[in-house]
């Protein structure tokens, strides 16, 4: 029971359907007893009694129905990550982060409006059928998404592969909305892929951060040293919702030196004062031989070669961690837009199985805020970029820009609402006329990626665009203009 326990602990939500989250180990907490709230739970006991009673359909009122409800409800009203799993739950979360699970390819999460999505995931039903993070699905095979939880839509988007499903979705700048039919399928997501691009500079792209992330990403940079390729390196995270904190960690060992802070995380406990650094402990999966580990033996030019890390507005969590402790330790050039802003991190905790067996369901709690080397909180702000760069060189996509801070009941401090409206102004300034939205259409890494392009410049030396000038542009005339 402890080792299983343990395991699953290791483990984030699954990335199929689900906010971006990030998940620790922890050890035995210890919290101070606090006495019952007597008169709220018989408050709770009365509303129970009367749903039991009086409630028109008697089907929806069994035991653990009403319960599993409540427990929800607990959960749900804390902040956007924070959830009950049921037991479907709680088995998609551990094959979402071995890499192999079944349905459409979406990180989402609730909206006023239906179900928003964070981000589509490489190379899947979703990214194939063109949907866009800050597309909303308003319906599902014909029934409206707002009136259901998100885990009540995300079990209709579930099914058998090869069988179809209907969604309707409403995008920023389309006046009318979009209707898909996509065949479901088996999700098997390669996390690291690379290619080599020009003058011996490497791409390397992360969709997410599984198990074997670090391992798969250490195996590509030891086969570039030997080829003598490994001269420059473009790392790519956008549209990475996050996934596991030692693969983040890893991440960041196999190009800053042995014991370097990574991130660090503050919470009630003791266990959730943590500091992660660039070393086995922090980095090795559960159970995993110290002989097996491939990030060590990562050549040590690896940790000099010139980099740049691309960004977007659904890079979150793990991505943040990885663009954060790389921008604190001065080791790469970090490019593209403000990140998505999600600095908490969450605790799966597996509940008492009611006939005493192994545990089949639990609660994804948040435990802690996360925070960079240089003490930097990133929840609801985000990554700022050393170089802004806009999608394509006419500008950006029109989008509804949906981050962190626009979640209901997100965790926030004043410092960072003052930081995120800074930004929102900031941003708004720099949106795009949506009757002149770029024509140009592109798959991350192919050879109409503008900010790749503007990243190998970055490292050549050259001068690069950001996608912003036809914008300056047409402000100077307009000044000029003014002026006479």
């Amino acid at each position: 029971m402890k080792a299983f326990t343990k395991s699953l602990l290791a483990l984030t939500c699954s990335a199929l359907f689900a906010v971006p989250c990030l998940a620790a180990p922890v050890q035995s907490t210890s919290v101070a007893k606090e006495p019952l709230p007597l008169q709220e739970i018989r408050q709770f006991t009365d509303v129970y009694a009367a749903i039991k009673a009086f409630y028109v359909d008697k089907d929806q009122t069994g035991d653990r129905q009403l319960l599993e409800n409540a427990l929800s409800g607990l959960l749900s009203g804390l902040d956007p990550h924070s959830a009950y799993l049921d037991k479907e739950a709680f088995a998609d979360m551990k094959e979402g982060t071995e890499g192999e699970f079944g349905g459409l390819g979406l990180e989402v999460t609730m909206d006023a409006s239906g179900v928003l999505v964070i981000a589509p995931i490489d190379d899947t039903p979703a990214t194939r059928a063109g949907i866009l993070a800050g597309d909303i699905i308003i319906k599902i095979d014909n029934q409206a998404t707002r009136a259901l939880s998100l885990s009540e839509n995300v079990k209709r988007m579930r099914g058998k592969p090869k069988t179809k499903i209907d969604l309707v979705i409403a995008r920023k700048g389309v006046d009318k909305p979009i209707n898909l039919t996509i065949t479901r399928d088996i999700i098997k997501v390669q996390s690291v892929k690379m290619k080599m691009l020009e003058d011996g500079i490497a791409y390397i792209r992360i969709s997410q951060f599984q198990e074997h992330t670090a391992s798969d990403l250490s195996k590509y940079l030891i086969d570039l040293q030997k080829k003598n390729h490994l001269r420059g390196l473009v790392l790519d995270l956008r549209n990475d919702p996050g996934g596991l904190l030692n693969a983040a960690v890893g991440v960041v060992a196999a190009f800053v030196e042995p014991d370097q802070v990574v991130v660090s995380t503050k919470g009630r406990t003791n266990d959730s004062n943590r500091t992660f650094k660039t070393r086995q402990t922090d980095y090795l999966n559960y159970g995993q031989d110290p002989d097996d580990d491939l990030v060590a033996k990562v050549p040590p030019q690896a940790k000099t070669v010139p980099m740049v890390v691309l960004i977007n507005a659904a890079s979150a969590s793990a991505s943040e961690i990885v663009s954060g402790a790389l921008q604190d330790h001065k080791r790469a050039k970090i490019m593209g837009q403000q990140s998505f802003g999600k600095g908490s991190v969450q605790t799966v905790l597996p509940l008492r199985a009611l006939d005493g067996g192994e545990p089949t369901t639990g609660i994804k709690l948040t435990t802690s805020r996360y925070y960079t080397p240089s003490g930097r909180s990133i929840q609801a702000t985000g990554i700022t970029p050393d170089i802004e760069i806009a999608d394509t060189a006419e500008g950006n996509y029109a989008t509804f820009n949906i981050r962190e801070a626009d979640l209901a009941h997100h965790l926030k401090s004043d410092e960072e609402v003052r930081a995120y409206e800074k930004k929102q102004q900031e941003e708004s300034k720099k949106q795009v006329d949506e009757s002149e939205q770029p024509k140009t259409r592109y798959f991350f890494g192919d050879k109409n990626d503008f900010q790749l392009q503007q990243a190998v410049k970055v490292l050549k030396g050259e001068k690069y665009l950001t996608g912003f000038e036809k914008k300056k542009e047409v402000a100077n005339k307009v000044k000029t203009t003014t002026k006479k």
